[in-house]
């Protein structure tokens, strides 16, 4: 069942009871989004999907029970909620997928606690962990192993900062998810070499976001990159965590993760599980941090609260039943048994890391020997799926359809050699 919601929708909408409770997914139009219906679907849990556009390829899931389409990212998804709520049958596991959507549920979360589980924490711990700049003034103040960072209101401290900053830098914006930041730009970050390119860049963005963050750049391969995912229970205890290392991105440098693996790390387990204790956290988290190639250190990238990541299911095909933890936990359900670790286990963005692998191929980086052999061992895919094919042909046909729009080229036009990080390209 797709359906297109208005009120008239919502009073006319009939839901299957299922024999157990929903899980409700926000943001079923999102790498994320999609994965965590999959997963969710494989353990015979019922999954409606909530997602905002019509046409996005990951929405076009053969898995769900129901997909609706509504807002996802204005207070209008909690009164999608509200009415949804009462025709779900038992109280259902609310999954918020992306920034905006958990931002909403948290902010609501009192109108919306009789028709869902929802385990978030306190939201100004929510909000300190999500916004950048509130989130690195509060490892400043606390110690926490970040690179060397800079707030930026203005022309005038960005052009303090150039003058302290090292070069290369980071420069972006404190939440790029932001409406008028993504309606501009798909860019999330930008490695910068110069101080004229610094102050360019402001010049150029500076309209769309009410401030940036720069930062000294972390030296070092994408190699040196690793994440840990973890889920604290209602009592603040951890239930279940993991790290994960990233082998390859897209785009190059300062990209999302296109190919991954399993891989222990004690010290970013570790790094991770302090932080979220230290803030009383409750439900989903994500670190990501970096080893400095200058000093061996690992440094903090950035946390990420409150939903799945797109490499949650890289746990999940080493046997850590992520997702069906948190569903089981917030049903008072025995959690699962099959929480083994197999660390060799890897997951592929398949179009992304052709896209990767290609760019380092050009440049002499990689050889096609090279790349096959990245992929061997036990796989999982973040799109591909020969049982629910439709969210990667889709994909497939968005890329070559934005190869003629010079609209959507204008948005990933990069100063070059600039590398910017993106959520779709």
């Amino acid at each position: 069942m797709r359906l297109a919601l208005d009120e008239h929708t919502l009073n006319e909408l009939t839901i299957p009871q299922p024999e157990q409770p929903y899980a409700v997914l926000i943001g079923l139009d999102s790498l994320q989004g999609l994965q965590a219906a999959r997963v969710l679907a494989r353990r015979g849990v019922p999954v409606i999907g909530l997602a905002r556009d019509r046409q996005d390829y990951y929405a076009r899931t053969n898995v769900c029970q129901a997909v609706l389409f509504t807002e996802t990212e204005t207070p209008a998804l909690i009164d999608t909620l509200e009415a949804l709520g009462p025709k779900l049958g038992p109280k259902a596991v609310l999954f918020p997928c992306e920034d905006a959507n958990v931002l909403l549920v948290s902010k609501y979360r009192e109108r919306l606690a009789e028709w869902y589980h929802i385990l978030l924490p306190e939201h100004q711990v929510l909000e300190t962990l999500m916004d950048k700049e509130r989130f690195y003034r509060f490892a400043q103040e606390e110690g926490l192993p970040i690179p060397t960072t800079f707030m930026v209101h203005s022309r005038q401290e960005m052009e303090q900062a150039a003058q302290e900053v090292e070069f290369p830098c980071i420069m972006k914006p404190p939440l790029s998810a932001a409406p008028e930041w993504e309606a501009n730009t798909i860019a999330k970050a930008f490695l910068v070499r110069d101080r004229e390119e610094l102050l360019g860049l402001y010049d150029r963005y500076h309209r769309w976001a009410p401030g940036f963050i720069v930062q000294n750049w972390i030296p070092g391969p994408d190699t040196n990159l690793f994440s840990c995912n973890c889920y604290f229970d209602r009592h603040g205890r951890p239930i279940l965590s993991f790290t994960t290392r990233k082998l390859r991105q897209w785009p190059p440098t300062t990209g999302q993760s296109c190919l991954s693996q399993m891989e222990p790390n004690p010290i970013v387990e570790q790094a991770t599980l302090d932080l979220y204790r230290r803030v009383q956290h409750r439900g989903l988290g994500y670190l990501e941090m970096k080893l400095d190639a200058r000093t061996g250190k690992f440094l903090i990238v950035e946390p990420n609260v409150g939903r799945p990541t797109g490499r949650s299911t890289n746990g999940e095909a080493a046997g850590l039943e992520l997702l069906y933890t948190i569903y089981c936990d917030l049903l008072g359900w025995p959690l699962p048994e099959n929480r083994l670790r197999r660390p060799t286990v890897k997951w592929i963005h398949l179009r992304r890391d052709f896209q990767s692998g290609l760019w380092h191929w050009r440049r002499k980086e990689l050889t096609l020997a090279q790349w096959l052999r990245s992929w061997r061992g036990p796989k999982a895919f973040a799109v591909f799926s020969w049982r629910d094919p439709a969210p990667f042909l889709w994909d497939v046909a968005r890329v070559i359809r934005l190869l003629f729009s010079s609209e959507e080229r204008a948005k990933r036009q990069y100063d070059r050699p600039l590398q910017a990080e993106s959520k779709r390209a």
